[in-house]
């Protein structure tokens, strides 16, 4: 379809507009580009003006940022075809400008007029237009009050010619019906499952022969990848442990500051049901000791569910003048009226947590292994500018690790991964970026370690000897005969007049399934299954190889029913109107294309390279 000129709604360029002088508002001046040049293009008589081209580059590109949640440089935007997708749009729009000058269609003053004061970036604290508030966005958008008024009438007369061009369209209804019928066609089927259990005479092992032919003509799944080799140097926080100094006051200290983890209070699980008054309070209470009802339901009552008035886990003094009362139950229950923050309250207790109390003597150990570790990511960060020094100096890796005590060795990584150092993702990150002429550079781990890289060698992708993949082999021809001889008892049952009958002689079940459409699912069928059975004739049987991921298998299929969608079909219905809007839009905007275009290659376009150069200049 079309794009040049796809708009979702009227006044596309007016409310363009309109955000960017919000954004003017906001304090994003956009340049304005002075001297002889003032076009970035010219259609016929009419000009891109260069300003607005700058304006809606920028808008574009302020756009893209957002969407991605960074910002973007204009390099990074045209390498989405951001500058051209803008010109081209500006150019149509003077294309359709030339058009309405010739036909003489233009928009009045009264039109305008209501526009501007009908629009919310020019109205005041009062909801009235502002006639100074609409100078100063305009004058911080490097427009006058002319100019911008000129935009509005030319687009206004945009609007109307082309609602005259692509008003009117309607879509073929043998090609909406044609679709309509196609997806919404509903089939039904029997399924059977052959599974090498129905085999009479297990699979034998392969011969040598076979093995050989099969390795050579299977060779994805003995295939190596491609295995890149680094030489490494390495430091980790468990590595500086010997390194770090410990002393007993230090973790009691550490203890101290976490004494919450280790020494918490009895607590209790607790829900809080507030009432108006005392009385109300003791009435709902009264009548969960009658077993009227729950407290859940007390809370139904009330228009809440349990989480509204769950207080989670609480301590004594967290339930101030209630927590003796909450406390003194032995067993779960409810408790009340006891005084709340807001009132008098019922509370439900659900489960009891006991005061826990580990010492530091208890505690030293684990503590001991944490704050060691902290301190050794502290310690490789005061190193990492060092290290980073010295690797600039043009210290090789091997030195690096000899002088600043990291350890030296060499990796093996490919995509999936690999064994040490090759299983962080880090390390797999930059050893599968990295290229022979890269230098070393030091690199942070999430672990507080850092590491530099350097790569050796990069090993193609290559077919394993046999005798490395012989018990992998010998399974996957096993599994693959398996499906081979299912796939023949499948074509034979298939070929049977009776399937049902010839299922049961074979100790198989016969499925019924569901008419399904095109779209649907049906567990256990392999893959491509759907697509199989709706290429085949009502009435028709046909074997389908598995697909292997539940083991060797083979399946039956036999279409028992076709049934294209109703007319009075409420979905089908639905379903007709979205394809009908979808394909009027669609030839509505391929009329526009081609409008253009035609308007464009009458009048002229001119391209003015060193304008455009200008805008992209002044832009990061």
């Amino acid at each position: 379809m079309a794009k040049g000129l796809r708009r979702k709604g009227a006044n596309t360029v007016v409310w363009l507009l309109m955000a960017m002088l919000i954004l003017g508002l906001g304090g994003f001046g956009v340049t304005s580009f002075g001297g002889a040049t003032q076009s970035v293009a010219t259609v016929g008589d009419r000009e891109v003006d260069v300003n607005d081209y700058a304006r809606a580059l920028r808008a574009e590109v302020d756009a893209l940022s957002a969407q991605f949640g960074q910002p973007i440089s204009l390099a990074q935007a045209q390498a989405f075809g951001l500058d051209q997708g803008v010109r081209a749009r500006l150019i149509a729009g003077a294309a359709m400008d030339v058009e309405a000058d010739r036909i003489g269609l233009s928009a009045g003053d009264g039109q305008v007029r209501d526009q501007i004061i009908g629009a919310s970036t020019f109205r005041g604290i009062d909801g009235q237009f502002d006639r100074e508030l609409y100078t100063l966005a305009l004058r911080q958008q490097g427009l006058t009050e002319t100019e911008f008024e000129a935009e509005l009438r030319d687009e206004a007369a945009r609007v109307l010619l082309q609602g005259a061009v692509a008003g009117g369209i309607a879509a073929p209804a043998a090609y909406v019906e044609a679709i309509a019928t196609w997806a919404g066609e509903a089939r039904g089927f029997d399924h059977v499952v052959l599974t090498a259990d129905l085999l009479t005479e297990p699979v034998p092992e392969p011969t040598d022969d076979q093995l050989v032919a099969f390795h050579a003509g299977n060779p994805a799944p003995f295939t190596a990848p491609e295995t890149r080799v680094l030489s490494y140097a390495w430091l980790s926080p468990e590595a500086m442990l010997d390194e770090v100094p410990m002393d007993e006051a230090a973790l009691r200290a550490e203890y101290d500051a976490r004494i919450a983890e280790f020494v918490q209070p009895e607590r209790r699980m607790v829900e809080q049901l507030v009432f108006g008054t005392e009385e109300e309070a003791a009435t709902a209470k009264a009548r969960i000791d009658a077993g009227d009802v729950s407290f859940e339901q007390l809370v139904n009552e009330r228009g809440l569910a349990l989480q509204d008035v769950d207080l989670g886990e609480v301590t004594q003094a967290e339930l101030g003048a209630a927590g003796e009362g909450v406390f003194a139950l032995e067993a779960t229950g409810v408790v009340g009226p006891l005084p709340s923050d807001l009132g008098p309250a019922l509370y439900a207790m659900n489960a009891i947590l006991l005061a826990q109390e580990v010492s530091f003597e208890e505690a030293q150990d684990s503590l001991s292994e944490e704050v060691a570790l902290d301190r050794a990511r502290r310690m490789i960060a005061d190193r990492a500018q060092e290290l980073d020094d010295l690797l600039a100096g043009g210290a090789t890796l091997q030195e690096l690790a000899a002088e600043a005590g990291m350890e030296f060795g060499t990796v093996e990584v490919t995509a999936e991964g690999g064994e040490g150092l090759a299983a962080y993702i880090e390390v797999r990150e930059v050893a599968l970026a990295a290229t022979p002429d890269d230098f070393p550079e030091l690199h942070e781990m999430e672990d507080g370690g850092v590491f530099a890289l350097q790569l050796d060698e990069v090993r193609e992708p290559t077919l394993r000897p046999l005798a490395e993949v012989r018990e992998q082999a010998t399974a996957l021809w096993i599994e693959a005969e398996t499906s081979s001889r299912l796939l023949t008892e499948a074509e034979a049952l298939a070929a049977a007049p009776d399937l049902a009958a010839a299922a049961a002689d074979r100790g198989l079940e016969v499925t019924d399934v569901a008419p399904i459409t095109r779209d649907g699912f049906v567990e256990g069928l392999p893959e491509g299954g759907v697509e199989a059975v709706f290429e085949m004739a009502e009435g028709e049987t046909r074997a389908l190889a598995g697909d292997g991921t539940d083991g060797a298998s083979a399946h039956v299929v036999r279409l028992t029913s076709v049934a294209l969608p109703a007319a009075e079909d409420e979905a089908a219905a639905q379903m007709r109107t979205a394809l009908d809007t979808q394909a009027r839009q669609g030839i509505a905007q391929d009329a526009l294309e081609l409008f253009t275009r035609a308007i464009e290659d009458e009048a002229g376009v001119t391209l003015n390279q060193s304008a455009i150069n200008a805008v992209h200049a002044q832009m990061p």
